[in-house]
């Protein structure tokens, strides 16, 4: 059919001519979606501020040969206005629409979209600090992606943990018979962090102290950035866990 709806998370715009965008969404049924919204940067547009990112939309497109048309938008959820005033949501959420942008069609699946509207719900409501929601997003977007970390045991022996070294290009934590030269150690209360995100448990998360939130979060960034085997650009304006 060359007309069709979905639900979509807004990922990023691009401007097109004199008043057109170029909008890049993930969408709940159709993967990743990149479609020309029409006269939307005039100040008579009728759905522009519904396709700004971190935006949630019921669209409606027609399908053209290599983008596709957005013809109308519906608000669905407006987190970006809460999210785009506050630097450090505005910024975890930059690198988690960046991350989710990075997926190929095979990996955008429905609940791709699903982690990463939770993610943004969960940011522009202030319910937990902004690095954690991100380092969360991470994870649990690598696992679903099909590089779920081993934090508990051996990623290379499989010997039973929990270990005290980690190491990304391994694929999690390992051993001290298997781990390189040079790996980062981390400490206990690192390595239970690293699990309470990985499962959603939010109250081990918001318990950690800022060490072990700092370390936790350099260890994901280089992890995630490894599977994807290049930089996430927003991760270098984050600031470090307090």
């Amino acid at each position: 059919m060359p007309t069709y709806r979905d639900e979509v998370v807004v990922l990023r715009t691009h401007k097109l001519g004199e008043a057109d965008r170029i909008v890049t969404m993930l969408s709940r049924r159709n993967g990743k979606i990149r479609a020309v919204a029409k006269g939307v940067r005039r100040t008579s547009s009728r759905f522009g501020a519904r396709l700004e990112p971190f935006m949630v939309a019921d669209v409606q497109l027609y399908k053209g040969r290599s983008l596709d048309i957005v013809q109308q938008a519906e608000s669905l959820g407006a987190y970006g206005a809460d999210i785009v005033p506050d630097y450090e949501r505005y910024t975890a959420a930059s690198a988690m629409a960046e991350t989710a942008d990075r997926l190929n069609e095979a990996e955008a699946t429905p609940q791709q979209y699903l982690l990463l509207l939770g993610g943004l719900r969960a940011l522009s409501r202030g319910e937990h600090a902004s690095r954690s929601v991100l380092d969360s997003y991470l994870l649990r977007v690598m696992s679903l992606s099909g590089w779920a970390p081993s934090l508990q045991a051996c990623a290379r022996c499989g010997a039973p943990g929990p270990h005290e070294w980690f190491v990304a290009q391994l694929g999690g934590v390992v051993c001290s018979a298997c781990a390189p030269t040079g790996s980062a150690r981390i400490a206990p209360e690192t390595g239970d962090l690293l699990r309470a995100l990985l499962a959603g448990e939010w109250d081990v998360v918001d318990a950690a102290s800022a060490g072990a939130s700092a370390a936790s979060s350099g260890l994901i960034s280089a992890y995630a950035q490894f599977h994807l085997e290049r930089g996430i650009r927003s991760l270098s304006h984050l600031e470090a866990p307090r």
